[in-house]
């Protein structure tokens, strides 16, 4: 089996400040987790997402049940602690859904939601929710006429609705944009047509001005993709349609900085002739539509960059290759806004790839300050014939920071901030202004938008140290 037939599909995430140089050249990555087919394998793109209890969460696409799609298995969704400990909160079974590429998300009302690739009623894919004891509930099954094969994961918006993308189906069976309740309402918002893109295989990002903006793997001017911007009510707007020179193929999530601008990812294309249709881009696009290619790979220092990038602490965007680097499994990277790159790790160093290779699911930032990521295959297991995948951790320096859910509120909004060892807090402040809070044990501190609040960044302040959130929270009026 060569590299590039064993391929797959698309991922995403969100961002931040200033940007500065990278920290240093080269980290260690530590591989947190070995899957091993009965835990889940094969994690592919689904990226992770830490939760307010302060555990990781996450899907694979395959393992677990292996009475379902034997011998491979449905999938699975889990819980890692801090101390690395996995618990399978939930195993698929085909007819709830199978497959779970897309990553979860955590709702305000701390339940969990996602998508499953296929199985279901119609084996087109489901909707679910999921408590963290794992209750299932299954909101909605996929049927064609509605879209089916939703690749990417969901995004909770401002209206408390969810919103997320199908891969195929819809009005020209070339995907769609959905709108979902929490009750299980679907409403299909657009179908794409192919000339205004086609295929999305990413989730989408709610921008400060509201609107929705995402990526189309095919489709367009030129059958390589767009940026799309589409509104509440369902108007599309195509801002970008890719041709080789500037990327091919956008398989990823945006994520929108602080600036406003929105930064991504394209699988192929570029100017590198080290691949046959170039190694893929990183880019930058405004919300009018202008377009700058930061980075065009070349296999040396990664290829076929297939998740989005995540904005740091320190300003820069972090993400990884699914192959090239030094061992051309993969790597880990760091790029400054400017478009200055640096390799940050190379994945399959040892016979064997223990630490993992084809990291597809792109790097989260915990706010303990460090990265995390998973491998699609590789590992220590021998239960799968490439490896069962991993999930890894890289420390870049970065100090930790607490995280506010939601972003963006009204004054008397509840909002949950995240962080590590929150013990001992003595204020909690919206860019100055001081809010009422609770804390619970750890990781977790309850307030509102205190009157007098201002767009900023949230600070908190225990006994021992101040703690600034990852990104400015907005005051809605």
């Amino acid at each position: 089996m060569t590299k590039l037939s064993r391929w797959r599909k698309g991922c995403s995430i969100f961002l931040l400040c200033a940007t500065t140089t990278i920290a240093s050249l080269a980290q260690t990555v530590t591989t947190f987790v070995n899957f091993n087919g009965i835990n889940g394998a094969y994690p592919y793109c689904s990226p992770l997402l830490q939760g307010i209890d302060g555990n990781l969460y996450g899907t694979t696409y395959a393992g677990g049940d292996v009475t379902c799609n034997a011998p491979v298995g449905c999938g699975t969704i889990f819980r890692i602690a801090p101390t690395g400990k996995l618990t399978t909160v939930y195993t698929f079974h085909g007819a709830d859904g199978a497959g779970p590429d897309g990553g979860l998300i955590q709702a305000m009302s701390g339940d969990f939601y996602g998508t499953t690739y296929y199985g279901g009623t119609y084996n087109g894919g489901t909707v679910f929710k999921i408590t963290s004891a794992g209750a299932l509930t299954t909101l909605h099954n996929f049927d064609n006429t509605n879209g089916y094969y939703p690749y990417g994961g969901l995004i909770q918006a401002a209206n408390g609705n969810f919103y997320g993308t199908t891969g195929y189906g819809g009005a020209y069976d070339y995907g769609t944009v959905f709108q979902i309740t929490r009750a299980g309402t679907l409403t299909t918002l657009h179908s794409f047509n192919l000339k205004d893109g086609a295929l999305p295989q990413a989730g989408l990002v709610q921008a400060i001005n509201g609107n929705f903006y995402g990526t189309t793997y095919y489709g367009g001017a030129y059958d390589a993709g767009t940026v799309f911007r589409m509104t509440p009510q369902g108007t599309l707007t195509t801002l970008h349609s890719f041709e080789r020179t500037d990327g091919y193929y956008p398989y990823a999530a945006l994520v929108q900085s602080n600036s406003g601008n929105f930064y991504g990812t394209t699988w192929e294309g570029g100017t590198s002739t080290n691949c046959s249709d170039g190694c893929g881009t990183l880019f930058e696009i405004t919300a009018q539509g202008i377009l700058t290619m930061l980075h065009s790979f070349d296999s040396t220092d990664g290829a076929y960059p297939y998740a989005g990038l995540v904005q740091a602490t320190d300003g820069n965007f972090y993400g990884t290759t699914g192959y090239g680097g030094a061992n051309n499994w993969g790597t880990i990277f760091g790029i400054t806004q400017a478009g200055a790159l640096t390799t940050v790790h190379s994945f399959c160093s040892q016979v064997g790839c223990p630490d993992g290779d084809d990291p597809a699911g792109g790097l989260i930032q915990a706010t303990n300050g460090n990265f995390f990521g998973t491998t699609s295959y590789g590992g220590r297991s021998a239960n799968c014939t490439l490896g069962c995948g991993t999930v890894f951790t890289v420390s870049v320096g970065l100090a930790p920071f607490v995280e506010t859910k939601p972003a963006a509120g009204k004054v008397g909004a509840l909002v949950t901030i995240m962080g590590n060892d929150l013990n001992g807090v003595t204020s909690v402040r919206f860019n100055g202004t001081p809010a009422a809070f609770n804390v619970f044990p750890n990781s977790e501190i309850t307030t509102t938008v205190p009157p007098g609040a201002t767009t900023g960044f949230v600070t908190v302040v225990t006994t021992s140290r101040t703690l600034t959130s990852n990104r400015k929270f907005r005051v809605r009026p």
